[in-house]
């Protein structure tokens, strides 16, 4: 059988049996897929120390017959983040990338979501410790934009009348976006100033200038995301790693 060969990133590895563990992979070319690696606890196994979550690699994958698990053959290592463990900060907003990817991304071809990823990655781990929290508010809200949930900003997501972009704006999480003065006042709302929508904007546009955000702007838009998120995907899934970003669980309270 064909082996197949694709760059591809770590989003989870489990411990299965004494020596083998299983991951799963954003793949570049075959999507989100499982695979079981035999032998890879063992002292000198071939895959060394490279199945680490959010490394990154050239994984070869000998495809299932009769299930989703297929066996990796080899996973060569190209990239290890090391400096996301740098701080708390900057591995919660990685792993609730990797979350996202993981609960929501396709089992099939999707080279510009898994580029998505790798840029987001790459992107918080060199990151200024001053505009990490930024630069991981940023890499989400492109993920979540190219699996299809862009939230409305310009105009009504109700009724499509245009935003005034000069006053404060209503938000509708679980409706998907702004909505105008009319159907705000039918649905629960999230107010945003002039200031915070210009600052989204810019968080869902990959080559505006990052937004400067202080620590109740950054806590205000690190809530926004994570009510979006379970409002327009999850559908009542547990997200342990979206929770604990958005409380800053590690913080003293």
């Amino acid at each position: 059988m064909a082996i197949l060969s694709s760059e591809a990133i770590i989003l989870s590895a489990m411990r299965y049996g004494e020596t083998s563990k299983i991951v799963r992979l954003a793949t570049r070319d075959f999507g989100v897929q499982s695979a079981i690696a035999r032998g890879a606890l063992r002292p000198k196994s071939r895959f060394g120390a490279s199945l680490q979550v959010m490394s990154r690699g050239l994984a070869q994958l000998i495809p299932a017959r009769q299930s989703d698990l297929h066996q990796l053959a080899a996973f060569d290592l190209l990239h290890l983040p090391m400096n996301l463990g740098a701080t708390i900060e900057r591995y919660t907003a990685a792993s609730v990338m990797a979350e996202v990817m993981q609960r929501f991304a396709p089992a099939d071809p999707h080279p510009e979501l898994f580029e998505a990823l790798r840029d987001g990655l790459l992107a918080l781990e060199t990151a200024p410790a001053a505009s990490a929290g930024a630069v991981g508010l940023r890499g989400l809200w492109r993920l979540v934009a190219m699996l299809g949930f862009e939230p409305a900003l310009d105009a009504c997501v109700l009724d499509g009348t245009a935003i005034d972009r000069s006053g404060t704006v209503a938000f509708s999480a679980r409706e998907g976006g702004a909505l105008c003065p009319d159907c705000a006042r039918t649905h629960a709302v999230q107010m945003l100033s002039a200031e915070d929508r210009r600052d989204l904007v810019a968080l869902l546009d990959p080559v505006a200038a990052m937004p400067e955000l202080d620590a109740r702007h950054d806590a205000a838009h690190r809530r926004l995301l994570a009510r979006f998120i379970h409002h327009q995907m999850a559908e009542g899934a547990e997200l342990p790693a979206l929770a604990i970003w958005e409380q800053r669980a590690w913080e003293p309270s």
